[in-house]
């Protein structure tokens, strides 16, 4: 194995799978990268079991080979050398030497053929997204998940693919988060569970562009390929609980905010909330919303908001994070909360993006 290439050339793939090779690994050969080179193209692969990142990058001259190296060596050489620097890697025996200019780093590798890799996913479905538009989903929707939950089905992300719709739903069972968008994603409903880390690895990967992504769905795994990167993700053996059942039908008490002024008076009344709970009272009458914390220090905090409701009076109690990432995730000016008694859930929506829904449950105060 012998190739050359510039230092940003090399770098960009080698960073890019970076994100789940861990330095600390039950198996050795887990904290190296795959470096493969055939037919003028170099692969470099890094997976911990569970998320496998391949990022490809064209080669002038290179003679094929394959061999796995410490990645966080390699990549903290490259960071370290100038920015214009040419290498030229090559394979001495059972160590991998890398020179540039007057420098020359020898690394030692273990066998490619020991590296475990996900080759085919048998996948049952296969489409076409945005690159952008998947972006979207997961922001919208991930900061819903469970962490660490013995629920192990909740400790990820579901996608759902129903009648030319891709939906998204997140749940930690005390709130939940949907956001769909169009999709031609076949004929018939299909559901898969992507776990957290590769739902995190995706939110990191993938750019607001418009360049399509391939989405590949098989029975155990999920894989994208965009941009030079193929992403393969295991898939959670689980079932997602009925999530359409916990969402709010017919609340007769409806809010309609300005979202920033909401999201601002919440977080400055959040400051003196209980640091554990995060507790918030919430007081509706006709045209105003009034905020109320308290913490275990006697401390309190209030805050009054003039809004659009002509309903009945309500006291609700609410943990005051799970309401201000849902506020975040909405883009629009204003934003719609229905309510109907201080027991059940509030469902918050965008008016006129029927895509987006997000339910907070109540807490008693």
């Amino acid at each position: 194995m012998k190739f050359q290439a510039t230092r940003e050339t090399l770098l960009r793939p080698v960073q890019a799978v970076m994100g789940v090779v861990e330095r600390r690994q039950t198996m050795p050969i887990l904290s190296n990268v795959l470096l493969t080179a055939e037919g003028g193209e170099l692969k470099v692969t890094g997976t911990d079991l569970e998320v496998e990142l391949v990022s490809s990058i064209p080669l002038d001259a290179a003679e094929d080979g394959d061999v796995t190296v410490p990645g966080r060596k390699l990549l903290d050489i490259l960071k370290a050398l100038p920015d214009d620097a040419q290498l030229e890697v090559s394979l001495d025996k059972e160590r991998l030497v890398i020179r540039s200019g007057k420098s020359r780093f020898t690394l030692s590798t273990l066998p490619a053929a020991e590296f475990p890799v996900i080759e085919d996913i048998n996948a049952q479905r296969r489409f076409d997204v945005p690159q952008g538009t998947l972006k979207t989903l997961i922001e919208r929707t991930a900061f819903s998940m469970a962490q660490q939950d013995v629920r192990y089905y909740l400790n990820g992300l579901l996608l759902e693919l129903r009648g030319g719709t891709l939906r998204a739903v997140a749940t930690d069972g005390h709130r939940l988060a949907l956001y769909d968008v169009p999709a031609e994603t076949g004929e018939g409903a299909l559901q898969v569970i992507v776990p957290r880390k590769g739902v995190l690895e995706l939110q990191r990967l993938l750019a607001d562009v418009e360049d399509a992504v391939t989405l590949e769905l098989g029975s155990n795994h999920v894989r994208l390929a965009f941009g030079g990167l193929r992403f393969t993700s295991k898939l959670i053996d689980g079932r997602f609980p009925d999530y359409e059942r916990v969402i709010p039908q017919g609340g007769d008490k409806e809010v309609v905010a300005d979202r920033q002024s909401l999201r601002e008076a919440l977080g400055r009344t959040a400051i003196l909330s209980n640091e554990k709970y995060r507790g918030i009272r919430l007081t509706l009458s006709p045209g105003v919303l009034a905020l109320q914390a308290h913490n275990p220090e006697q401390e309190e905090a209030e805050e009054e908001l003039e809004l659009d409701y002509n309903g009945g009076e309500l006291e609700i109690g609410f943990n005051v994070t799970y309401l201000l990432d849902a506020l975040g995730a909405i883009h629009g000016e204003t934003v719609k909360l229905a309510l109907s008694d201080s027991n059940s859930s509030c469902l918050i929506e965008e008016p006129g993006n029927p895509n987006a829904r997000y339910v907070v449950m109540p807490m008693r105060l």
